[in-house]
């Protein structure tokens, strides 16, 4: 029998650990284990304004266990850095051997809140380790039972569009640079130049809105340069009333600089939050069969897969992703042009502004900007 169910790697419920505590404004995030594990999102996650520590343990932490050093560590953190809010998060090597990470918090005396995530990278899908996170959240009171479960539902919905059209579709997905930018950007100035009608929407993760949504802009900003009558309706996943602050703040930095005095792009649609972009994709299918039906071609960034194909019949449509396991699905699922945008996450780190991509850029020079 064959019990590999998805053979490439995938994201670790570890790490989607630590930015779910980092969109809840922790101060501090202390990891349970090894000194290597999870380095890299870990070191990247510093520059975005959360201080990440670990208990650093070792063979013998290995065999005699370790919840001495936690509460050690815990008190360490507590009296340097007075923080506001801390996280403790477990790794493989706390969770195999039982660390208790609950008795650590006890033993030392202190008055800050702790959100303690006792998590593992086992599981399949990495959702899970928000879904922890969010409770340990709303255990300790900083977020309440509605919002908690409004999250619950809307994790569960990215999982599903991931094991239906995503990275966890097939067993192996091969990776894929996608299409050439340059092609694909000489592909959408041509329809800009045929006057042909645009649905511009953005459908994007969180912070990666502040890259993604370059592509939008990028779109609105050739069409004025290159003289089109284009009808361009751009649909946007930017609701500033909903989800945690810190990813409403984001929402409020991208719309000012989209609706700015230069940028001049009015965002016709608000199709949800950032953190809804598992269900807004279907908003935006919605309201593109009601009042957009007969429009040329669509332009959509972020999270493709997340808006119905029945939604845009008859539509040309380019997507841009940063995911290169994604390029086959959204190929499969009948887009005919999709752009990748590579090392977009450690760009859109630690930034309260909009941040040029490779396929916007190659739009503007492509179109005569700056020149």
């Amino acid at each position: 029998m064959d019990d590999i169910v998805i053979m490439h790697p995938r994201p670790s419920a570890i790490v989607a650990a630590l930015y779910t505590l980092r969109d809840l404004d922790t101060d501090i995030a202390i990891m349970h284990g090894p000194p290597g594990c999870s380095f890299k999102h870990a070191r990247l996650l510093e520059e975005d304004g959360m201080r990440v520590v670990t208990t650093a343990m070792d063979e013998t932490d290995f065999v005699f266990g370790g919840r001495q050093l936690l509460a050690s560590l815990l008190e360490k953190v507590a009296d340097r850095w007075h923080p506001e809010r801390i996280g403790i998060v477990g790794t493989c090597t706390s969770m195999i051997i039982g660390e208790d990470l609950h008795q650590a918090v006890e033993d030392v005396d202190i008055d800050i809140p702790v959100i303690v995530v006792e998590v593992h990278a086992g599981y399949h899908d990495n959702t899970h380790g928000v879904i922890m996170t969010l409770e340990s959240a709303r255990d300790v009171g900083i977020i309440d039972g509605t919002e908690f479960e409004r999250q619950k539902s809307l994790l569960e919905e990215a999982t599903r569009l991931e094991q239906v059209h995503g990275a966890a579709s097939k067993d192996y997905l091969e990776p894929s640079r996608g299409d050439l930018k340059y092609k694909v950007a000489e592909r959408i100035l041509k329809l800009l130049e045929d006057g042909k009608n645009c649905v511009n929407i953005l459908n994007a993760k969180k912070e990666t809105a502040y890259m993604f949504a370059d592509v939008p802009l990028a779109i609105c900003e050739c069409a004025r340069a290159i003289g089109s009558d284009s009808e361009i309706v751009n649909l946007a996943n930017l609701d500033t009333e909903i989800g945690l602050p810190r990813i409403r703040r984001y929402a409020v930095d991208i719309l000012r600089d989209m609706c700015d005095a230069d940028a001049g792009v009015q965002i016709h649609e608000i199709i949800g939050g950032l953190d809804e972009y598992s269900i807004a994709g279907r908003v935006a299918g919605e309201i593109i069969r009601r009042k957009y039906p007969d429009f040329d071609f669509a332009v959509i960034s972020g999270v493709p897969h997340a808006v119905p194909m029945n939604d845009l019949s008859g539509m040309e449509i380019i997507s841009v992703t940063n995911g290169p396991r994604q390029v086959i699905p959204l190929k499969e699922m009948g887009h005919d042009a999709v752009v990748v945008e590579i090392d977009l996450h450690p760009k859109t780190l630690g930034v309260n502004h909009i941040v040029e991509s490779e396929f916007g850029a190659t739009l503007r020079e492509m179109s005569g900007i700056g020149r």
